[in-house]
């Protein structure tokens, strides 16, 4: 069997508005103290992460405490929403969960950040097979994770999930890459 922890990062600086160097917040950076007492007790193997600094930085106290290094693997990355910010991003949202095609110009639609999250999570179970993996991410990233191997995970738990940070999923493979359980962890 192979585990794998995907951890959503903490509260970012949502002052912030570039979406690849959004740091964490001082709240972020207290919370990810949770996120590495939780992980202490799982024999970790490795770690991994969307390239994004939030995801990154959730992870790293947990990785550099117990020598491990972090991985970037640039297809866990957060959808790319468009070529700026959106205001209404509720209704963004109800939009994509209704339909993955739908998408902003410049933007991703559910079922490409679904695609290619797929593609890289099947290549590192590959990759790690039989270890406990780390793999920092995102909350839309993992929703669309969650959908593909529980189709019933919809919209209304993408909202109940929006805002808790972080969020730790536990997912068991057996050794045809088959998800056999999957736990979640919102209170750390």
């Amino acid at each position: 069997m192979t585990t794998v922890f995907f951890v959503r990062h903490a509260e970012p600086n949502y002052d912030n508005r570039d979406d690849k160097l959004r740091e964490l917040s001082p709240r972020g950076l207290q919370d990810r103290k949770r996120v590495t007492a939780f992980l202490a007790r799982k024999q970790i193997d490795a770690v991994l992460s969307s390239p994004y600094k939030r995801a990154v930085d959730t992870v790293r106290d947990f990785a550099d405490r117990y020598g491990l290094s972090v991985r970037t693997v640039e297809d866990f990355r957060e959808r790319k929403v468009d070529q700026g910010w959106i205001e209404d991003f509720t209704a963004f949202s109800q939009k994509q969960w209704a339909d993955f095609s739908y998408k902003r110009p410049g933007g991703e639609c559910l079922q490409e950040v679904q695609d290619r999250n797929i593609a890289a999570l099947k290549a590192v179970l590959e990759q790690y097979r039989g270890k406990n993996i780390v793999i920092g991410t995102h909350g839309t990233a993992l929703c669309t994770i969650l959908h593909y191997y529980r189709p019933g995970f919809g919209y209304d738990d993408f909202v109940r999930i929006k805002d808790i940070m972080p969020w730790i999923v536990e997912c068991t493979f057996d050794e045809n890459q088959n998800c056999v359980q999957i736990c979640s962890y919102e209170q750390l």
